[in-house]
């Protein structure tokens, strides 16, 4: 079965390739064409466009970076939906807001075609490695279609409920690991500031009751104050922003979401948006002129 995928950046990139790995034969699409090259020297084929795509597919994944993107891809003049055949399942993996999902299941559905969020948990280290969790918001039957697929990219699969829930689970676990990490970044800088050093904070606080474990997993970056991408900031940031819409839909109060995401976009406005969410601490660290 040919398998359609859409999304060939960071993360989207592994999972594609993990699938060729797993046997199944890829059509692919991405808005810079040079992301795919690795993808078609395996096999794989090229689709110019996101319609052309679709006829050939009764399976299509999207990994993109926002709803603006998905919404372009699946319903531009260019876009997919239209062309895929009917009885076809669409798998989203980006991280959205549940009501754009609903959205999006609800045009899906207009053209006879089935629709599941499925964000996952991981960065790119568990893309690479297979290791993905998928949160997976749609009907049983649909997660029984596409879970041979998810098994070959992840390696868990946890069906949260119906479409939405997925993505609302993901909101909630990228909500709380950004303030995680903000929290410890601004925690560093403020012992630093007092004459503690670095390493001492380190020392101290990691595996402490007080620290979550992400800022275990930061340390090598942040002692070397160098941010290879892992997860970039300014997609940290859009996730906050897809909570803040998710708590204003439901009515939630979001504080220290909300604080959060602006200091993330503070971020981004000082030129840590491409590197890995972990420099909030350096941008904090300049901001107050600690050394």
């Amino acid at each position: 079965m040919q398998v359609g995928f859409i999304g060939l950046g960071i993360m989207g990139g592994y999972m594609a390739a993990n699938l060729q790995d797993a046997g199944y034969d890829l059509i692919v699409y991405n808005r810079t064409a040079d992301k795919a090259q690795p993808l078609l020297d395996a096999g794989a084929t090229w689709a110019d466009s996101p319609a052309a795509l679709a006829p050939p597919v009764d399976l299509i994944f999207t990994m993109l970076a926002h709803p603006e993107a998905i919404e372009e891809t699946a319903l531009g003049q260019d876009g997919f939906l239209a062309h895929l055949r009917p009885g076809s399942l669409w798998v989203d993996c980006s991280t959205i807001n549940p009501s754009f999902a609903r959205r999006m299941a609800a045009e899906a559905a207009e053209r006879n075609v089935q629709f599941m969020d499925a964000p996952v948990l991981g960065s790119r280290g568990a893309a690479e490695d297979a290791q993905l969790t998928f949160l997976a918001g749609g009907s049983a039957e649909d997660l029984e279609r596409c879970r041979p697929e998810l098994e070959s990219m992840g390696k868990r699969i946890i069906h949260v409920g119906v479409v939405g829930m997925g993505t609302a689970l993901k909101i909630v676990f990228n909500h709380q690991l950004a303030i995680s990490l903000a929290g410890f970044a601004e925690g560093l800088v403020l012992g630093q500031s007092l004459g503690i050093s670095k390493e001492q904070l380190f020392d101290v606080l990691l595996g402490s009751a007080v620290v979550a474990p992400i800022a275990t997993a930061k340390r090598p970056k942040l002692e070397a104050e160098e941010y290879d991408v892992d997860f970039p900031l300014q997609l940290m940031q859009k996730d906050l922003h897809m909570a803040a819409v998710a708590a204003y839909e439901s009515g939630a109060a979001l504080p220290l979401g909300n604080a959060a995401k602006e200091i993330y976009r503070l971020a981004m406005r000082s030129g840590y948006g491409e590197s890995d969410y972990a420099a909030i601490y350096q941008f904090l660290l300049e901001e107050w002129d600690v050394e």
